[in-house]
Order: C-alpha cells, then structure tokens, then sequence
C-alpha cells in the first residue's frame, strides 16, 4: 500500500475544518454565494467572527470571493476539497478489503461453510 505524505494545501484545509464555525460556513455556502452578512446571521456568527473564519477558508482554498458591487459572495471552492478528499479517499481500499476479508472468513465459519 502505498502512503501519500500530506501536502501543505492538505494541512492548511485540515486545520481550517477543524474549526465547526468553519464547517458550519462551508454548510451555509455549499449551495451558492453567500454575502458575509448572510453567513453570519445563518451559521449565528458576529460579521466580524465570520469575516475572520472566511478569511482562513479562503486562504486554505477551501472558499471563493467574489465581488457583486459593493457586496463580496462566498461559496464552496471544490476542488479546494479535493486534497482533502483525496486523501481521505486513501483509507477506504484498506478497509473494505479487511471487511471483505472478514465477511469471507465469517461466511467459511458458518454452519454450512459458505457454500450454497
């Protein structure tokens, strides 16, 4: 099996989801811009406590700003989750094959020895 060192793009979006005011943000945005007002007022947050949690999103990658006038829209950046998911990702083969060698092996020592 091989073992993908973390990188820094991985680490910083770690350590910014960490934070559950961060997910909660990342909640809120999933589904399109959102105003730093917007956020605020639906993950429960201060302006300014959400301004400094997006600020750390967006310099992890994790979020995208976009000005509309006056306004600057949020939203989920995907492919800044890649990295995360990715390596995530990197768990699963493992543990499915324990699972399925344990399905087997349970199924052997069953009355009847699997067959059927």
């Amino acid at each position: 099996m091989s073992f993908a060192e973390p990188t820094p793009d991985l680490d910083a979006a770690l350590r910014a989801l960490a934070d559950g005011n961060r997910r909660t943000i990342l909640h809120v945005v999933r589904d399109g811009p959102c105003a730093v007002g917007e956020i605020a007022e639906r993950a429960g947050l201060s302006q300014q406590t959400a301004s400094h949690h997006l600020k750390v999103l967006r310099s992890a990658g994790l979020v995208s700003e976009q000005r509309d006038g006056t306004r600057r829209l949020y939203a989920v950046r995907t492919d800044g989750l890649a990295a995360v998911r990715s390596y995530l990702d990197g768990f699963w083969p493992a543990k499915l094959d324990a699972l399925k060698r344990a399905a087997e092996a349970a199924a052997r020592a069953a009355p009847g020895g699997g067959d059927g």
